[in-house]
């Protein structure tokens, strides 16, 4: 999902059944994802901002339509490639995502023509939701870490599935009073950009798994963070920031931004 709210180009179409197929794609594009440009990508820019350079490679992996790598490499300078599972998602970013640099499918678990320690640093935000198991989890960390070279920073971001039920500005995890379990099934309610809401089928992997995965994938130092709407003020887009209330997100901040450097 992928620059999208927990759904990459696997899960979430507008029957809630899958972001697959064009009419997905086209679906995926129109969510609005306002609480993920308050306390999700900007966090994840300023977080490889401290780690790379202009020029340096930046694999977005799920990328979606294009939205977050488009900006990722406008505002870092960075050579970013976006990959993702659905053709359809890659045709919407080649027409749309021009600061983008390349575009490569994954098939059966790998990015085709990329090879070992290609990037410099990779993100992936907002994919973990669409995959069911915690080997599928475990597969798509073996495989940034195959793309990245030694000691290059990878930054991921989820949503909580603990902060259930909360009605945010863009969407509401699972239900009312529920609590999920790693890998249960969750509806999660995304708000598109006419203002209706769509439903997407997802799952439930709580924040304090992902460490010991990415330890288990090749990865070292992981550390979580929960950005807030204070912090936003300073880091988000300003009149954007200050455009709405945000009363769900300065009550319960639903997105971790999870880092790690490739061992």
């Amino acid at each position: 999902m992928s620059d999208r709210p927990e759904g990459p180009g696997q899960d979430g179409a507008e029957d809630g059944t899958a972001w697959s197929g064009r009419a997905g794609a086209q679906a995926f594009a129109a969510v609005d994802a306002a609480t993920d440009w308050l306390l999700g990508y900007p966090f994840v820019f300023r977080a490889l901002s401290r780690r790379i350079g202009a020029g340096q490679v930046l694999v977005d992996y799920g990328c979606g339509p294009g939205k977050v790598a488009d900006r990722a490499a406008r505002r870092l300078g960075a050579r970013v490639l976006g990959v993702d599972t659905s053709p359809e998602m890659l045709a919407l970013a080649r027409g749309s995502a021009t600061a983008v640099d390349g575009f490569h499918l994954v098939e059966d678990g790998r990015v085709t023509e990329l090879p070992d320690g290609c990037a410099d640093a990779a993100m992936c935000n907002h994919v973990l939701a669409s995959l069911p198991t915690r080997e599928a989890l475990l597969g798509v960390f073996t495989e940034i870490r195959r793309l990245l070279r030694p000691g290059a920073p990878f930054v991921l971001l989820t949503t909580d599935p603990a902060c259930s039920g909360i009605e945010y500005a863009s969407l509401r995890i699972g239900c009312p009073g529920e609590v999920y379990g790693p890998g249960d099934e969750l509806t999660v309610r995304l708000r598109r950009t006419d203002g209706s809401w769509q439903e997407v089928r997802n799952h439930a992997w709580p924040v304090g798994l992902l460490p010991a995965l990415l330890e288990r994938a090749g990865f070292r130092d992981a550390a979580q963070h929960r950005p807030t709407v204070a912090e936003a003020m300073s880091v988000a887009d300003p009149d954007f920031a200050a455009g709405r209330p945000w009363s769900a997100e300065r009550a319960r901040p639903p997105l971790v931004i999870t880092t790690a450097s490739a061992a």
